[in-house]
């Protein structure tokens, strides 16, 4: 909205034609949003405890984490409305993937909100039951496969990028939609089993959006995108001013989630974070890319399957405790500890991911 009026007055004002770029639009974003949560946070942690929207501890979790009872939860829709806003604000309203990254970002975050009032209001500690989430993230993830998949605009797509070779595309067909359903929905609950430490998991979603960013930049650059052998795909560089609003509403909120965190974000924040970066690596091809930025999400997961499994068949327990956090904690690791190594590995693995842009 903003964008667009502002962008029309270059007719009168030359100077106002800068925001036709998508940089110069991008760092606008990632300063709203970041400026957003900062300043509304303390308000909104305060509403959070005047209405008792607080962190309920798990009897079976790390016993050092009993002390961060009554902190306020929910906090995702402030990381949340700050990305909307300020995608409304700065971002081309007539493009249509656009409004694909706002609906599942918008929807996943509505299916991690009613888990949470769940467990925080109704004081259910198992909160949505898990065929009933699965099913309502399977169907949100179908209805924005389809349109992908019917999407006139791109001319790629059912094809699946390799990363690390020239133009070597699969061609999924009709098996695009389950796999696309399967990438966005696996995203989303990666994301939300990382968010189980202060600052973990909303630091690596700040990582994980910048080199999306990048991702993004190029695939809607069309001499960038030739240059460096990625698939061009028009109108999808509209999206990295997305992912600037990502990466600073983590910044933001990260100011009051770092240890000892004054707010969580909740399902609300990890589930819409998480099917956003999902979505992003739909829509521009980087699937596989995907799972090497977010390569810390993916550890995490495969933890706790792995720890499910090996109990149910053998009685005994890969990890001390699951998702993997909570096992170096177990070990003795001190949180913050945890945390920064984590994130040190979460940016090795971002910068990885970027070097796939040469190595092809």
């Amino acid at each position: 909205m903003l964008y667009e009026l502002l962008y029309s007055l270059n007719e009168y004002y030359f100077p106002f034609n800068v925001f036709r770029y998508i940089t110069f639009r991008t760092v606008l974003a990632a300063i709203t949003a970041s400026l957003l949560t900062f300043m509304l946070a303390p308000f909104v942690i305060e509403r959070l405890r005047s209405f008792s929207l607080t962190q309920q501890i798990r009897e079976d979790g790390p016993r050092t984490h009993i002390s961060k009872a009554g902190t306020p939860t929910m906090g995702g829709i402030l990381i949340l409305a700050s990305i909307l806003t300020t995608a409304l604000l700065w971002m081309d309203l007539r493009n249509p993937y656009t409004w694909v990254l706002i609906t599942a970002t918008a929807g996943f975050g509505l299916i991690g909100l009613s888990d949470d009032y769940l467990k925080v209001v109704r004081r259910n500690h198992k909160g949505l039951r898990a065929c009933h989430k699965f099913a309502l993230q399977i169907a949100l993830a179908t209805g924005i496969s389809l349109f992908l998949y019917h999407n006139p605009l791109d001319p790629y797509s059912t094809k699946l990028s390799v990363p690390f070779f020239k133009r070597w595309l699969l061609d999924l067909g009709l098996f695009y939609i389950p796999f696309s359903v399967f990438v966005v929905v696996g995203s989303s609950n990666a994301v939300n089993l990382t968010d189980g430490i202060d600052g973990l998991a909303i630091g690596l979603v700040a990582v994980a959006a910048l080199a999306s960013g990048v991702f993004v930049y190029i695939s809607g650059h069309a001499r960038l995108a030739q240059y460096l052998q990625v698939l061009y795909l028009p109108g999808t560089g509209e999206l990295t001013v997305f992912c600037g609003a990502m990466f600073g509403a983590a910044l933001g909120f990260l100011w009051y989630n770092a240890y000892p965190a004054e707010i969580f974000m909740g399902d609300v924040g990890s589930l819409g974070l998480g099917g956003a970066l999902g979505t992003l690596a739909v829509i521009t091809k980087h699937e596989i890319v995907l799972a090497l930025v977010g390569g810390i999400f993916v550890v995490e997961t495969v933890s706790v399957i792995l720890q499910v499994l090996s109990f149910k068949l053998t009685g005994r327990r890969v990890f001390r405790m699951a998702p993997i956090h909570h096992h170096f904690e177990v070990k003795g690791w001190p949180e913050p500890k945890t945390v920064v190594r984590f994130w040190i590995v979460g940016i090795i693995l971002a910068l990885l991911s970027l070097s796939t842009l040469k190595l092809r």
